[in-house]
């Protein structure tokens, strides 16, 4: 089975913006009053042996089911009866807040820490419609239950032979989207290891650097942004909260971050690309970004997005037919491609230089190359014995990988490359 996700903006008129709000908040209230009962049954369990349960003042009688997902499910009929404002919202969806909270307090229960929170005015920002009787969507709307048909820009129609399961709603600054997952009946083999292999590093001073020796300047959208972003932040801290005024200003920091996102977004997608067009191979690091981005470096790091990256490399590999590997990262900027020696720098040594054989080249560029060379020992398995493998020949540190083919080296660009 083949699931994809396809995201399209709409563009809602006034009324129909106005009661995709509404819903949203009745939405929200929902996952607040369904949150409460469960945080009121573990807080009346939670009084101590040596005192009274009184002294929380949770009085729930002993034998109290713990209000489950299905048991909060059954009672919305009965719930609508009481508030009236619930019947307004599709049933379907109103059961999916309902059923987001418990994915939460599963995922709680399963790590040990993170207890779902209440969500505060807007920050219920998604509605999911999960079911539909025919195809939703047209080439110039998506009709969805108890509002209509909504205008979309369809910038890419659905492929042929796939089937509408599920629409999404997303609210993003004062933009609309619309997240259209989509499924087909087929399976796709995983791309297999075969052609030119490369190894890519990231870091701040080069956004990438490649094996080949391609380097990528950091585009630091953030930070070009952060002046304009620091006075639109202190309009809004010097206005009156729930104020129409706040609320103006509040919608132009939103479109700030939202613009930043987006361009960030791209450029990560168009050096994806951009990788797949000069290599069949593509190896990274298997690094958690997280640890980095709690350093004193941490606003450049967030800035960049490296984990977002990653893991677009990975989507368009997979969609180009192109293999993706990920390696270990200990140690790949302290060894010298050509020769395995150990060559130990600080972060201010640029150049790697090795006393054993001589080899001098960036030290990016190096880290990229120790990263291709085991990726290529990772591929080079015994359960790969009888499949065309990377083209090793002539690649410093990979004299002893016997290829099958003979190499061709190939030479892109990218966009801000350096020469």
């Amino acid at each position: 089975m083949l699931t994809l996700n396809y995201r399209y903006q709409l563009y809602p008129n006034t009324a129909q913006e106005q009661t995709l709000i509404e819903w949203m908040e009745i939405c929200r209230g929902a996952y607040n009053h369904a949150l409460a009962q469960i945080k009121d049954w573990c807080n009346s369990r939670k009084c101590l042996i040596d005192r009274c349960s009184l002294e929380k003042e949770y009085i729930l009688p002993a034998d109290l089911k713990f209000p489950g997902e299905v048991y909060q499910l059954n009672n919305l009929p009965k719930a609508k009866k009481e508030f009236p404002k619930l019947q307004e919202v599709p049933s379907q969806v109103l059961q999916q807040a309902i059923k987001q909270l418990h994915h939460g307090w599963e995922y709680f229960q399963s790590r040990g820490f993170g207890f779902p929170r209440f969500k505060k005015y807007g920050q219920f920002k998604s509605l999911l419609f999960p079911q539909f009787k025919e195809n939703p969507v047209t080439n110039l709307h998506i009709k969805l239950p108890k509002i209509g048909a909504i205008s979309v820009n369809l910038h890419r129609p659905i492929p042929s032979g796939f089937v509408v399961k599920q629409v999404r709603i997303l609210r993003k600054a004062d933009r609309w989207y619309a997240s259209v997952n989509i499924q087909c009946d087929v399976s796709i083999p995983d791309p297999v290891p075969n052609g030119h292999p490369i190894g890519v590093d990231t870091g701040l001073e080069k956004f990438l650097a490649t094996s080949d020796g391609l380097r990528v300047l950091p585009p630091k959208f953030f930070k070009k942004l952060q002046s304009e972003l620091k006075l639109l932040q202190r309009r809004l801290s010097r206005k009156q909260k729930r104020s129409k005024n706040y609320e103006k200003q509040r919608l132009k920091v939103a479109r700030l971050h939202h613009k930043i996102d987006n361009t960030r977004k791209d450029f990560h997608f168009k050096q994806a690309h951009a990788l797949c067009d000069t290599a069949d191979m593509v190896f990274m690091e298997d690094l958690d970004y997280r640890i980095s981005a709690k350093g004193m470096l941490g606003k450049h790091m967030l800035d960049a997005g490296f984990g977002q990256f990653r893991t677009i490399v990975k989507y368009v590999c997979w969609n180009r037919g192109k293999f993706f590997g990920e390696v270990d990262a200990r140690g790949t900027s302290q060894e010298c491609p050509e020769c395995g020696g150990e060559v130990k720098k600080d972060l201010s040594v640029r150049v790697h230089h090795c006393p054993h054989c001589n080899y001098v080249t960036d030290r990016d560029v190096a880290a990229g190359q120790n990263i291709r060379n085991r990726g290529i020992v990772l591929i080079s398995t015994t359960g790969l014995v009888g499949k065309e493998t990377a083209c090793a020949d002539g690649l410093p540190g990979v004299e002893v990988t016997k290829s099958r083919q003979v190499s061709k080296s190939r030479k892109g660009r990218t966009r801000k490359s350096l020469k």
